[in-house]
């Protein structure tokens, strides 16, 4: 059973949260920030407590878009992107491991593809797919 963790609005995500709960994982997260903030990708980390979920998030940005939502789980983090219809042709064309995501199903207008991350291994397809959400329109 995966269990969300960072359910406590009055403990902000900081790198000692984050490497108490994660563990060995957290030098993963460590590793894709840090190549996500190079000049390469130039994407934003930023926390949120969000009520409606009621646990921490980290929105990463590229300028004022939304690439993808991070939260962090026992033993793993989730990425989760959201596609339109007309996006999954181009996602299907991209040479990556099916077994490495979920494509959930529809959420409105817009469909989840999510990553459970755990292993430095799992970096290249997830970066197909962010550099995939960066120059989508």
């Amino acid at each position: 059973m995966e269990i969300q963790l960072l359910k406590e609005q009055e403990i902000f995500p900081s790198k000692e949260v984050l490497k108490k709960v994660l563990g060995e994982v957290y030098c993963v997260l460590e590793e894709l920030e840090t190549q996500l903030t190079q000049d390469e990708f130039g994407l934003t980390f930023g926390w949120n407590y969000y009520r409606d979920g009621k646990a921490w998030l980290c929105k990463v940005c590229y300028k004022k878009k939304t690439v993808f939502w991070l939260s962090v789980w026992e033993g793993f983090f989730k990425t989760a992107f959201f596609f339109l219809e007309r996006h999954l042709e181009g996602i299907a064309s991209l040479e990556i491991d099916n077994s490495n995501f979920i494509l959930e199903k529809e959420w409105g207008k817009m469909i989840p593809l999510i990553f459970n991350i755990n292993d430095k291994k799992q970096f290249p397809d997830l970066l197909k797919i962010i550099k995939f959400k960066k120059a989508a329109k």
